[in-house]
């Protein structure tokens, strides 16, 4: 395997960063994680946006065009001879003094890693085997008051603290006020009585690409969507449950801790429409 480091391709082995770069010093970094499907970014603009975002939110001005960052992730999936990846791009302010205060990103650190994937589209396979265990956890989220929740950085104790309370395959969080927000990694949607019902994004909870596509996709489909605040019972109450994100696409949920949800129709109408997106855009 071969990484992007710094603008040149370098053996995964040889891919590593300064001990003194603020990303890892702090957490002081943005990144997005994409899927490449056939060898080309499902929603790159979409990605590219969010990370410009998340990069204002840290007044990160890294001078690296979006054009330039789409090259070097084509850059590494060729040299990889990868169609169907994971896609990981993170942006640091580099190696500064080591004081807390940041500087200007004058030497940014910049780092693409890919990894295999299945085929994705009607022709593909889930890179999930079941439908997911999740967990409601004690550690609330982070109000975006404290860290803006749109903004996608290295700083992910919030999600980590949540999957160490849980042996489920996703930790479902709170608000401080008890409301539902979102799985550490994925967004959360349940259909209620034939609504699909979604947390709003007025709470503290990452605006998901996947979670963008699959309310587009039920408004093209003539699906009732409901968003808003809802309570852990109302979810538990629900008739049947998925999560999203990058990876996973559309997974259902089986278990929501002691309760368990059969795959519905909803859930596969949204899963079909989404495979077919990914079919007509890239293979």
């Amino acid at each position: 395997m071969q990484f992007h480091v710094n603008g040149t391709l370098v053996p995964a082995e040889e891919a590593t960063v300064n001990v003194r770069d603020r990303g890892f010093m702090y957490g002081d970094a943005a990144f997005e994680t994409l899927r490449a499907y056939d060898g080309t970014v499902f929603e790159w603009d979409a990605h590219a946006e969010r990370l410009d975002k998340t990069c204002e939110v840290l007044s990160l001005d890294h001078g690296i065009s979006d054009d330039d960052l789409r090259s070097r992730i084509r850059e590494t999936l060729t040299a990889n001879d990868l169609r169907d990846a994971y896609v990981k791009c993170s942006i640091t302010r580099g190696v500064q003094p080591g004081k807390l205060t940041p500087g200007p990103a004058d030497d940014p650190t910049v780092v693409v890693i890919v990894a295999e994937l299945p085929r994705g589209g009607t022709g593909g396979e889930s890179v999930w085997n079941d439908p997911a265990t999740v967990e409601v956890v004690k550690t609330r989220r982070v109000p975006s008051k404290a860290l803006p929740a749109h903004a996608k950085t290295h700083n992910y104790l919030n999600g980590i603290l949540a999957r160490l309370e849980t042996e489920a395959d996703e930790a479902l969080m709170l608000d401080s006020a008890g409301t539902v927000t979102e799985g550490a990694t994925s967004n959360l949607f349940f259909v209620r009585e034939g609504v699909l019902h979604t947390p709003s994004l007025s709470g503290p909870i990452l605006p998901g690409i996947t979670r963008s596509v699959v309310l587009e996709l039920a408004d093209e489909d003539g699906i009732p969507t409901r968003i808003g605040r809802y309570t852990p019972a109302d979810v538990r109450d629900a008739d049947e449950v998925f999560m999203t994100n990058t990876t996973w696409e559309v997974r259902p949920v089986g278990c929501l801790d002691d309760i368990a949800f059969e795959v519905g129709p909803i859930t596969r109408e949204l899963a079909t429409a989404f495979d077919a997106l990914v079919e007509a855009r890239h293979y």
